[in-house]
């Protein structure tokens, strides 16, 4: 499962927040509940653990733990079943001061489900689990190939990493002087196959073997791309992962971006795409009609107010209290949130027309 921007930007908040209590002793709890593990089970494993926590020397850390296991359990009552992807739990004291008592409960249900069952009293909390869902398992192989050069990268979530850079020996259509068309013709050939094989092989080392690999996209200007998945000289097992082949007008890495483009039919169930297709539309309305839209953090806030935002965009590089604000405004009035990452070239100018902007229930007119 891909998460989308709003899941990733809660947990990343979610951790930033747990992660910064440290305990003085292994005295802070942590429980994960797997989905469709019994919460009666939990509770009661629970209430002995606090029976073990009675033998611990230290009177501070023994009152610590058995008071953050109560804290807990009573808030795991409060849940009628186990939600569906489960239930991340932590509790613990966190004062800032040795001898002052400050008892917090942390509960989330993971956009993704737990399979794992977890109790650990430690001096921090346990938040691998949760950061290990913020990397994009899911991964595109991408190949932009012409006579002349060929470039190879990964697409992972929504962004785009080159790994491999070739250039071939190929000469150009000017044949050296003496030379037959013939024979230069040979050697053209012959420098554009080693050029094909060595691409082939690059894509070998790359994608071979990588099981997060969901497929390749090759693409590159003219029939140079056919010629190349045609040599032979691709393994099979990479070959049967290309999933789409396309046309395109530039070469390096303008042409992976060309390449992310022209694959919207691939990439149609990718968080990319989606991310993609709602800033197209906003771009194209503030060409065609400005006052179905508007950006700025004063300006939209107004507009959110006043229950006119149909959806919010809100870019990631935004401080945390701000979009809490945001989301928070945008619940009352039903406004759609989308976070939008920096990963792409859409989200990047989003940044820089200052962080948020919304896409208007209807047209209205703007103060000069």
């Amino acid at each position: 499962m891909i998460l989308n921007e709003k899941q990733k930007h809660d947990l990343k908040r979610f951790i930033k927040e747990t992660e910064k209590y440290k305990g003085r002793h292994t005295e802070l709890v942590s429980v994960y509940i797997p989905h469709g593990y019994d919460m009666n089970k939990i509770i009661n494993h629970l209430d002995q653990e606090k029976g073990t926590a009675m033998n611990i020397k230290s009177a501070a850390t023994r009152k610590n733990v058995i008071t953050s296991l109560e804290k807990m359990t009573q808030h795991l009552r409060l849940f009628k079943k186990t939600p569906d992807n489960g239930l991340a739990v932590f509790s613990g004291n966190v004062a800032e001061r040795e001898g002052q008592e400050d008892f917090k409960v942390w509960s989330m249900e993971p956009p993704i489900p737990l399979n794992t069952r977890i109790y650990r009293c430690d001096k921090e909390f346990v938040l691998d689990l949760i950061r290990d869902m913020l990397e994009t398992k899911e991964i595109y192989g991408l190949v932009v190939v012409d006579r002349r050069d060929a470039h190879i990268a990964l697409l992972k979530g929504k962004s785009i990493i080159p790994v491999v850079k070739t250039h071939s020996e190929v000469p150009g259509k000017t044949k050296a002087g003496g030379q037959s068309a013939a024979r230069f013709e040979r050697i053209r050939e012959g420098a554009k196959k080693d050029h094909f094989k060595k691409v082939a092989e690059y894509m070998k080392e790359q994608f071979l073997g990588n099981k997060n690999l969901k497929g390749i996209i090759v693409g590159g200007p003219g029939p140079t791309k056919y010629d190349f998945i045609d040599t032979g000289f691709i393994t099979t097992e990479v070959k049967d992962k290309i999933i789409a082949v396309k046309d395109l007008g530039y070469t390096g890495e303008f042409g992976f971006q060309e390449l992310v483009d022209k694959s919207q039919d691939v990439l149609a169930k990718e968080d990319i795409m989606n991310e993609k297709k709602i800033m197209a539309k906003f771009f194209n309305l503030l060409a065609k009609h400005p006052g179905k839209v508007n950006y700025g953090e004063k300006d939209v806030m107004d507009n959110l107010k006043m229950g006119i935002i149909e959806t919010l965009l809100i870019s990631e590089d935004l401080e945390d209290q701000k979009i809490e604000n945001f989301e928070k405004e945008a619940k009352k009035v039903n406004s759609k949130v989308e976070i939008i990452s920096t990963e792409t070239r859409e989200g990047v100018q989003l940044r820089d027309l200052g962080k948020v902007a919304a896409i208007l229930r209807y047209e209205v007119k703007h103060n000069p």
